[in-house]
């Protein structure tokens, strides 16, 4: 009766396959599929293998320096690039995102800022070819964020100026 519908199982959140320590650096793009932990520092694009239900967490001492392209995003550290989260992306209080930030699904605690553009985007395809143009039937939508997260609130301006209701 209740018990009997199957639910796809979820990734297990403490199960990473890599893991970047604290006292390393890696300079250039890193792939992988499964779960990766960043604590140190990667300059370079990070890329989940397509078709992989990656999951990619950068902890609060954690850094990119490069676009990150990946399913399941989890950002408690600091990121200079663009985001691509096709399937969810979590922004932790400490997180500081400098680039824009393409989703479906976000989530955002008080306390992290993102100096960019937030375009949300319904479709995973384009998320992960980086495909930034307008689809036809306006499945995304567009908000560059003024300030960070802080008191609850946000204050948003959207790219018509204000105009749209």
């Amino acid at each position: 009766m209740f018990g009997n519908k199957k639910q796809k199982p979820r990734r297990a959140s403490g199960h990473f396959d890599t893991l970047i320590s604290s006292r390393t650096r890696v300079d250039g793009d890193v792939q992988f599929s499964g779960g990766l932990h960043v604590d140190g520092h990667v300059h370079g694009k990070v890329i989940a293998e397509e078709g992989s239900d990656a999951v990619l967490r950068i902890s609060e001492i954690g850094e990119v320096s490069g676009d990150i392209v990946a399913p399941h995003v989890i950002i408690n550290g600091t990121v200079h690039g663009d985001v691509y989260a096709s399937a969810h992306l979590e922004l932790a209080e400490k997180a500081s995102i400098n680039g824009n930030v393409y989703y479906n699904l976000i989530e955002m605690a008080m306390g992290a800022s993102v100096n960019g553009n937030l375009v949300h985007q319904r479709e995973p395809t384009g998320l992960l070819t980086n495909d930034q143009g307008r689809s036809k039937t306006g499945s995304q939508s567009e908000a560059v964020v003024t300030s960070e997260v802080a008191t609850g609130e946000m204050a948003t301006d959207t790219a018509d100026g204000g105009k749209s209701e």
